[in-house]
């Protein structure tokens, strides 16, 4: 039998009240069913301040935030994790602000229009077969929407903090907001870093789609700014955009990107 993990990354819009239909109180219910009809393992999010991210994660049955670690600035949207909460033992978390000084809360740098961070989470995976658990070192982020410069310098910090932070035994997944094309300067810094990253929709030989919709209103236009990359030594299975809606509403102005993984 597979050890199967199961992953969504979720830029869920922030609580924006000129959202007309859209605000949050009228499809956070259907972010919240989307969410646990795949039933993932592992859940990262972008936008949301602490007040959004602590309704969803009231909503949710199985998946707990992981903010221990964090001090809320209020008026900052944070990259988050979300994991289910028998699967894992958390052994370390933090955040780290995309800037010159990544230890600096709220700091930004490289002509950022806002400030920028990444969260991560070094665990054992221990809903498999294995009883000492399998390590993952798991990276949310979301980066600068104006300028691939400044998204390139930000992924620069993202890497070499990682490498401070990671043991190479832990198996590595990076997700996010990237706000840049697949064949991005992004993604070749970050495979630079970490040539043990492989990304599953391409493995998988899918054809690219826009993952950014504002709310159904540009379904065929942009590119896919939403990945997963994760380790070689898993085996992707599956990966797609969840285009679930109800009654016209969406749960975000992205298609949440579902991904299930396959220990090798």
């Amino acid at each position: 039998m597979k050890e199967i993990l199961k992953i969504i990354s979720s830029n869920i819009r922030f609580d924006n009240i000129n959202d007309g239909d859209h605000i949050w109180d009228n499809r956070k219910h259907i972010l919240r069913d989307s969410i646990q009809s795949f039933g993932p393992h592992i859940l990262g999010t972008q936008e949301g301040r602490q007040p959004q991210l602590s309704s969803l994660n009231l909503l949710l049955d199985d998946q707990n935030i992981i903010d221990s670690h964090r001090e809320w600035i209020k008026e900052r949207m944070y990259p988050s994790l979300f994991l289910n909460s028998k699967g894992f033992d958390i052994q370390k978390s933090g955040d780290i602000w995309l800037s010159e000084t990544p230890f600096v809360p709220g700091s930004k740098s490289f002509g950022s229009a806002f400030p920028r961070l990444c969260s991560w989470a070094s665990v054992l995976w221990t809903q498999n077969r294995r009883s000492e658990g399998v390590p993952l070192f798991i990276v949310n982020c979301h980066l600068d929407h104006v300028l691939e410069e400044t998204r390139n310098l930000q992924v620069e910090v993202l890497c070499k903090e990682v490498l401070k932070l990671r043991n190479e035994k832990e198996h590595l997944i990076i997700m996010g907001d990237f706000n840049g094309h697949p064949e991005s300067e992004v993604r070749r810094t970050l495979l630079k870093f970490f040539p043990c990253l492989y990304d599953p929709w391409k493995s998988l030989g899918l054809a690219e789609e826009a993952s950014h919709h504002k709310f159904g209103k540009e379904v065929d236009s942009g590119s896919r700014i939403d990945w997963i990359m994760t380790d070689e030594r898993f085996e992707a299975e599956e990966v797609y955009l969840d285009k679930f809606q109800k009654e016209g509403l969406f749960p975000s102005d992205h298609y949440p990107l579902k991904l299930i993984l396959s220990l090798k």
